[in-house]
């Protein structure tokens, strides 16, 4: 009896099917994805090896990718790391060494050359006082390694921002001679000079009582008042005392600054950021208050999160809706988003009368492990750094829904090595049982943490700070962990956001005006893109129609903290949501002085980055540049086209082939017809 043959044709068709999928392999064009699965994805060190951390983002190179700078233990020595789109790493690119410790850097065009030079903010022989170098980006690449000097500041850091409307970074903080009076380092740096100072000390306009600066501050350039223009918000030491309040000055361009309004923090307050929590069109105010923090681990007991919203003008609910009743403006219309609200109001007053306002405890929004009784608490502050850093919560739409999500850093149990691991949590909707909403289950916006997906980050027992950014620009926040080292895996990690959305995002830049042309040229007559100049006090706010045809309006601010390394990115992120739709309108604010200081962009592609160069001088053209992202979607759509486009031209060749064929056989009955009359 003969072997059975269909195992035999079972195994060649087997043979055939892998043989197809190799050739279908070797002639398909597209790479595999770089990362799989619905989650946040460990990518290491991405090449960034530092016993030390990172200080500082910006694009150092002009080829817009953001790249890092690093600081060693040694807190002297800098080492650069430029960002490889081929090879999805960083390399290392400089390291030279500063010659006293260093307590801040920030990147900026301070020669307003287009290319991004290094302010740093290092140790004096005073205690009472910082040094401040600039180290200039040469045309070529690198840097000058002679710093230019600036004059010394007190200890309070000074925060870049520019004060007179000319897109030059200014310096705006206190000196040791005078540390409750006011000072601005002003640039005066010309661009035919090679040398000599670089700024010059003058006395700001300020229209107001001035305060003390705190140490730590949080001290920020954002737009309160909705004008499209960069305001200052101050932290001030309390007298006698150990309180803070702040104070919120309102830019009027060349009249100066204006004190607007005076708030005092509740007790225990140790650090604040802004973002649009409830994406109405306004900057809202997210603070962090403490009972108390260990000076020796820098860990907060019984901490809150508290929200001030920021009350003004709100968005027409349509286009056609009159902005103003019986002579009072009382909305703002979709086409006309930068206007002033001067009765613009944070109320930080607790209790149910005050709907401007929430406190949320950290344990809320955090629970305890179910493996742990005890609750986690928040890490305040880094004591690995010398002087402590303060660590404010990070805020980043993480899942492209138009509203911010926070990552913080939670400590399980106490002791000198207790366990740092980072958590995110998203913003979402108010519910029953949602941490941030009433007992009803009402309020504005609710945080949920991380669970499914965010293993990765609960790996994590040795964090010292957390950062967002966007790896390799393609368009989703990522997330890099500055650890300690003690768990033996690098004092660097980075995190991929690899989940699959379907929301929209826009990316955005606003220059400095650099090179007037929007082209530099070097010495040896090459030339670039000045897209490395990490300017501080731009604002964005956009309205977008989601797929149920609702109109929603946002605020973005551009760079607005800088001081005792805030990490933030030099570029402005923001999620769409869902929507089907352009971006209606996206207005664009500078800090220029000029009559028209913002422009409004229509119908804005979504999913893409947008650079804007603002006008030079009062009669100059704002120019501005598109970048599509090139996702996946777009090589699906090719080739759907194409095989659509070989589709109608085989209906069209048949059909003209057929019309010919009918045209030649009446050409042919034409001429066989017999005229009888000419016979």
């Amino acid at each position: 009896m003969g072997s059975p043959i269909w195992p035999q044709r079972l195994l060649s068709r087997l043979l055939t099917c892998l043989l197809l999928v190799s050739f279908a392999q070797a002639i398909w064009p597209f790479p595999p994805k770089r990362f799989s699965g619905n989650a946040l994805l460990t990518a290491g060190s991405m090449g960034v090896e530092t016993d030390g951390r990172v200080v500082a983002f910006g694009d150092f190179n002009g080829d817009q990718f953001l790249d890092l700078i690093t600081l060693g233990s040694d807190q002297q020595t800098f080492t650069v790391y430029l960002w490889e789109h081929d090879d999805f790493h960083f390399t290392k690119a400089a390291v030279f060494r500063h010659p006293q410790r260093v307590y801040n850097v920030v990147p900026g065009d301070f020669t307003q050359d287009g290319r991004l030079d290094i302010l740093v903010m290092s140790q004096s022989p005073s205690s009472n006082e910082i040094d401040i170098q600039v180290y200039v980006a040469s045309p070529e690449g690198g840097f000058d390694l002679n710093p230019i000097p600036a004059p010394r500041s007190a200890k309070p850091q000074p925060i870049p921002m520019d004060i007179n409307g000319d897109l030059r970074i200014d310096l705006f903080g206190v000196t040791p001679s005078s540390p409750s009076t006011f000072k601005v380092w002003q640039n005066v740096w010309n661009a035919s000079q090679t040398s000599g100072p670089l700024f010059e000390m003058v006395d700001p306009k300020l229209n107001g009582a001035q305060c003390t600066l705190s140490d730590p501050h949080f001290n920020a350039a954002v737009d309160f008042n909705g004008d499209c223009l960069a305001d200052i918000f101050l932290v001030c030491n309390e007298q006698g005392s150990n309180d803070k309040y702040f104070q919120i000055w309102v830019n009027n361009k060349d009249d100066g600054f204006a004190l607007a309004q005076l708030g005092r923090f509740p007790k225990g307050f140790q650090s604040v950021t802004f973002s649009d929590i409830d994406r109405d069109g306004t900057m809202d105010m997210l603070f962090v208050t403490c009972d108390s923090v260990s000076s020796t681990t820098g860990v907060g007991s019984n901490c809150a999160l508290n929200i001030a919203y920021n009350k003004q003008l709100p968005l027409c609910k349509s286009s056609t809706a009159p902005s103003v009743k019986n002579g009072k403006r009382v909305c703002r219309p979709p086409t006309n988003l930068c206007t002033a609200d001067d009765n613009f109001q944070y109320n930080l007053s607790e209790g149910n009368d005050n709907p401007d306002f929430v406190k949320i405890p950290i344990s809320s929004i955090f629970p305890a492990p179910s493996s742990s009784s005890t609750p986690l608490s928040l890490l305040v502050s880094d004591v690995t750094h010398n002087p402590p850093l303060p660590l404010p919560i990070k805020l980043g739409d993480a899942n492209q829904d138009g509203f911010p999500d926070l990552l913080a850093i939670l400590v399980s149990g106490s002791g000198s090595s207790i366990p740092k691991t980072p958590y995110l949590a998203y913003s979402v909707p108010c519910g029953r049982g949602v941490a941030g909403c009433d007992d009803n289950g009402k309020g504005r916006r609710g945080w949920s943490v991380l669970k499914k997906g965010g293993e990765v980050l609960r790996e994590v027992k040795d964090a010292r700070g957390i950062a967002v950014l966007d790896m390799d620009e393609d368009g989703t926040l990522d997330i890099m962990v500055q650890r300690t080292g003690d768990q033996g895996q690098g004092n660097v990690l980075f995190v991929q956001n690899n989940f699959y959305y379907d929301a929209f995002f826009l990316k955005a830049i606003v220059l400095n005006g650099a090179c007037g042309s929007g082209l530099c040229t070097t010495p040896s007559g090459s030339r670039y893109h000045p897209y490395g100049v990490s300017f501080s006090g731009a604002t964005y706010k956009y309205t977008v129609l989601d797929t149920s045809g609702r109109r929603s309006a946002a605020a973005v601010a551009q760079l607005p903290q800088t001081a005792y390394q805030s990490l933030l990115t030099p570029y402005a992120y923001f999620g769409l949501g869902r929507t089907n739709n352009y971006i209606e309108n996206l207005f664009v604010g500078s800090t220029k002085h000029t009559a028209q200081h913002y422009i409004n962009m229509e119908g804005v592609i979504p999913n893409s980055k947008v650079v804007i160069i603002p006008a030079v001088g009062e009669d100059g053209m704002w120019k501005r540049e598109l970048y599509l992202r090139p996702g996946e979607w777009i090589v699906w759509v090719t080739l759907t086209v194409v095989g659509a486009m070989l589709v109608l031209a085989v209906i069209v060749g048949v059909l003209h082939l057929s019309e010919k064929r009918e045209d030649e056989m009446e050409r042919r009955r034409a001429s066989h017809h017999i005229n009888f009359d000419a016979l």
